[in-house]
């Protein structure tokens, strides 16, 4: 059984910090990787805006490395609309072994062979329009995970015209040929789509409270949710 755990929106920062942290601006990514930690996770998959943006000081960029570098499992990154992986993006910062960026330090397209798991999604490279579930590629492993930052709408194809949304619905979940679909960019932890697709927004730490949980296994995929009881109290 491979074991993910899924967070977005995390928007580490060292300005505007929620209540909720004490005004610590890493407590919402330390939540995370220590839920990971407790639940013996093989992946944590951090789906898009886990910085506030571009523009954070070292200090705290730094204390994000050593948090990620702890972690003692693989991280998967996919930048969002706040971090995208422009040529001056902070996600340039995380060379490390466990640490995969999408676009950055690696392609789309990730292989965990010791899993029999592909994890693929499109990256934010810049700060317009894109198409987060546009392309995917052939499925390659038994497992696959995709990974996407932008706002579910079921029908597509019945919207006029919109401003810069990140788009993707029903369609694109269908011809991702998934096991799980996760999705940041909402605050709310929701199941979207499909009833035959396991797609779910996670979530952000401060907002929903919980990570997303799943496991994956020859009988199927089970996606739960867990609490996070590492919040700092103000």
């Amino acid at each position: 059984m491979i074991v993910a755990v899924h967070s977005s929106d995390v928007h580490v920062n060292d300005a505007y910090v929620p209540p909720e942290y004490g005004g610590d601006g890493l407590a919402g990514l330390r939540s995370v990787l220590d839920a990971a930690r407790v639940l013996d996770a093989h992946v944590v998959l951090l789906v898009g805006d886990t910085f506030e943006h571009n523009r954070l000081g070292a200090e705290i960029v730094t204390g994000a490395e050593a948090l990620l570098a702890a972690a003692g499992r693989e991280v998967v990154i996919l930048p969002g609309n706040h971090d995208p992986a422009t040529a001056e993006s902070v996600l340039h910062r995380f060379k490390l072994p466990n640490v995969h960026v999408l676009g950055v330090t690696t392609g789309a397209h990730l292989h965990f062979d010791a899993f029999d798991l592909e994890v693929w999604g499109n990256a934010h490279l810049d700060y317009h329009d894109m198409a987060p579930l546009a392309a995917p590629p052939g499925r390659t492993r038994r497992f696959r995970i995709a990974l996407a930052h932008g706002h579910y709408e079921p029908d597509m194809a019945s919207l006029g015209p919109v401003r810069a949304s990140w788009l993707f619905g029903d369609e694109e979940l269908e011809a991702v040929n998934a096991d799980y679909v996760a999705l940041g960019h909402w605050n709310r932890a929701v199941r979207v789509g499909p009833r035959r697709i396991e797609a779910h927004y996670s979530g952000s730490p401060d907002f929903a409270g919980t990570v997303n949980v799943i496991r994956l296994s020859e009988a199927g995929v089970r996606v739960e949710r867990e609490p996070l009881k590492l919040l700092v109290q103000p």
